[in-house]
């Protein structure tokens, strides 16, 4: 599913990846755990291609991304990666509904398809009751579900999620997690995850560690 090969980034004189690669399979739960200032994040935006690196090689889903321009790739990354980071970055004057179909309606679907496959994934993932509420009025898990079934929306190949249950209290932290592998059990969803949150990568299939600029 996805694929990197000798991604090195520098920010100055900074090096942050030093020639960093990794394989992860179709359906594969896989954690990426380290200090803080080990390149953890910065590799996860690059791979969901929210970043560029100076030099190396990313494929997803058979697709090299660094052959495609700006256009191209944003259109790549609306079809096929979804995001889930630690704060929710839910649009406040939008409903949990019309939050979920943003990125269906980027890539050009119909309002009504979109509406049916975002309230399916709603009631899915037990927000039943809460479709029409803002974010305000929903707890942090509550929102943070919300921000799942946005990634979710236009079916995407893998999910990059960076500390999605930091700012979850440990009994929503736990749901969120869980609620991760029941998406793989039903969809064959493809999760990269970083984490400092133990329970999590010890759930994984494979916990990568990284350390200065590597995976080690």
């Amino acid at each position: 599913m996805l694929t990197a090969a000798a991604i090195h980034k520098s920010y100055g004189q900074l090096e942050v990846l030093r020639g960093v690669g990794l394989t992860i399979k179709q359906g594969e739960i896989v954690s990426i755990v380290g200090p803080s200032g080990s390149g953890k994040s910065t590799l996860l935006h690059i791979l969901g291609t929210l970043d560029k690196a100076d030099s190396g090689n990313v494929t997803i889903d058979n697709k090299n991304l660094g052959n495609m321009n700006a256009r191209a790739l944003a259109a790549f990354r609306n079809r096929n990666i979804g995001f889930v980071f630690q704060f929710h970055h839910l649009l406040p004057e939008f409903t949990a509904l019309e939050n979920v179909s943003v990125p269906g309606w980027i890539a050009g679907r119909s309002k009504k398809e979109v509406a049916g496959k975002a309230t399916g994934l709603l009631n899915l993932l037990g927000l039943t009751d809460r479709v029409e509420n803002k974010p305000q009025q929903l707890s942090g898990g509550e929102q943070q579900r919300v921000a799942v079934a946005r990634a979710l929306i236009n079916q995407p190949k893998i999910i990059f999620a960076d500390e999605p249950s930091g700012n979850l209290d440990s009994a929503n932290a736990r749901e969120l997690h869980n609620l991760f592998f029941d998406l793989r059990k039903q969809f064959n969803q493809t999760f990269l995850i970083v984490t400092h949150n133990e329970e999590l990568a010890q759930m994984s299939d494979r916990i990568l560690h990284m350390k200065d600029g590597k995976i080690v």
